[in-house]
């Protein structure tokens, strides 16, 4: 394709360093889609024959079915997707093909290619959450009265609803799908017709493949079009952000799924055996989404790095933009995968949870409130006292509830006959009925609130 500038053909390893095929293939779609609406576009500007552009129409349309059918072959010589497809296209209809890159390069191309494809992973990943969602508020509708202990520290800190924890995951995900939508919104500009970096001479119509292309509108500086790859970096910074998500959630599965706490038992669809311990219920696939969050932010490293030190225009370095985002989507989206399964099927030892919550003194928040608003005690010196409490029950080896009146009034007269009921745990969370809290009523309201959500998208 470039022959007539050198008189010798690349070396061997020049070839395959030189070649991006093996990975740019996963772009024929969008790169068939893009030739025909540039064609299309050529055509009614008058720069090529309408003949020429039904050929080549029909003979991309050939092109896509053999890819779709057979796959798109590996071959270096081609060096990239788009000249596999041209060199296809030139035997299928002849010369004619070679009008099709009339007024335009390969770095839009691969440029336009690139964001079309990173588009529809967007959309794909949304949809990927999207069900997600809908588990996690199944389950926080099925478990909103379920008490659990809440953690800071990982120590036992007040009791929670285990529907509250869970809706807390639905709305990380609910701001994970704001990020890649704003990331769609922002990346949404065509690149196509801006050429090498510097436009072109031909009179072409970059509106109409914009509008053909689903774009909003064309990218509005030639050289920044062809260099630009934010798209591609809010895609992963997105996904990394979904990843750390994920993985705090992989984590506490695996920390319930373990004996010491026995939060959860996982169905064997989401877990593995050990070769040699048959006793053993591993919670894999748990892990292996913990895993590939590190992995995701790994390629949104790689590409930054690659990025950080390139002078405009385009350099071949761009080439390496690729792997990094078809490697970060695809954990990406079987993270997902995985999530939502294990979600819709664990099962939640809500005895067990709240044992926990029980046994931790979680509700000693309760008994100095308690004190704040019955007796009106400052809460510092309430916090005091609830210590105090707390010191006292530790050393009986007792709940706080189990503590007689006359104990209690013993650290502190002002500690009245009511402070039993309001030292359960059920008592201690329908309490939380503050905006956004965890007493089953706010549940519920958060819940209905989702699903109306989630069905007015739908």
């Amino acid at each position: 394709m470039w022959g007539g500038r050198f008189a010798e053909g690349p070396a061997a390893v020049m070839r395959e360093i030189n070649a991006s095929i093996p990975f740019d293939k996963r772009l024929w779609k969008q790169d068939v889609a893009g030739s025909k609406a540039h064609v299309a576009m050529l055509g009614a500007q008058g720069i090529i024959s309408a003949e020429d552009v039904a050929a080549i129409d029909a003979g991309l349309d050939k092109v896509a079915a053999e890819y779709a059918e057979h796959g798109v072959t590996d071959d270096l010589a081609l060096e990239d997707i788009h000249m596999a497809t041209e060199s296809r296209l030139a035997e299928l209809i002849g010369p004619a093909a070679g009008r099709l890159h009339t007024a335009r390069s390969r770095n839009d191309q691969v440029a336009t290619d690139f964001r079309l494809w990173v588009r529809d992973a967007i959309d794909s990943v949304d949809a990927g959450l999207t069900a997600l969602q809908r588990a996690l508020v199944a389950r926080a509708e099925e478990h909103a009265e379920s008490v659990m202990p809440g953690f800071t520290h990982l120590q036992a800190a007040q009791p929670v609803t285990l529907g509250h924890h869970l809706m807390a995951y639905y709305e990380m995900v609910r701001r994970d799908r704001s990020r890649f939508a704003d990331a769609r919104v922002r990346m949404n500009e065509s690149p196509l017709g801006a050429a090498a970096l510097a436009g072109t001479g031909f009179p072409i119509d970059r509106q109409a493949t914009a509008k053909a292309l689903g774009f909003d509108r064309p990218t509005a500086n030639s050289l920044d079009s062809v260099s630009d790859r934010d798209f591609a970096l809010d895609y992963l910074m997105a996904a990394s952000q979904a990843s750390l998500h994920l993985s705090r959630l992989a984590e506490e599965i695996v920390l319930w799924a373990s004996q010491p706490f026995g939060f959860v038992s996982l169905p064997d669809q989401w877990s593995t055996g050990s070769s040699i311990m048959p006793q053993k219920r591993n919670p894999d696939a748990a892990e292996l989404v913990r895993g590939h969050s590190g992995r995701i932010m790994g390629c949104l490293t790689s590409l930054m790095v690659t990025m950080k030190g390139l002078p405009l225009a385009y350099s071949k370095d761009m080439q390496d933009d690729k792997p990094p985002v078809f490697e970060a989507h695809d954990l990406l989206a079987l993270s997902i995968a995985a999530m939502t399964g294990m979600i819709e099927t664990l099962t939640f030892r809500t005895d067990r949870m709240r044992a926990a919550a029980e046994a931790g003194f979680s509700t000693a928040t309760d008994l100095a409130d308690r004190l704040v608003r019955v007796a009106g005690v400052p809460f510092r010196e309430a916090h005091h006292i609830t210590g105090t409490v707390v010191k006292l029950a530790e050393g009986k080896g007792c709940a706080l509830s189990d503590l007689t009146l006359g104990e209690l009034q013993a650290v502190d007269a002002r500690i009245d006959e009511g402070v039993k009921a309001a030292l359960s745990v059920d008592a201690s969370v329908a309490a939380r009925a503050s905006e956004g809290g965890t007493a089953p009523a706010r549940v519920r309201e958060a819940v209905a609130k989702a699903r109306a959500i989630l069905e007015a998208e739908a």
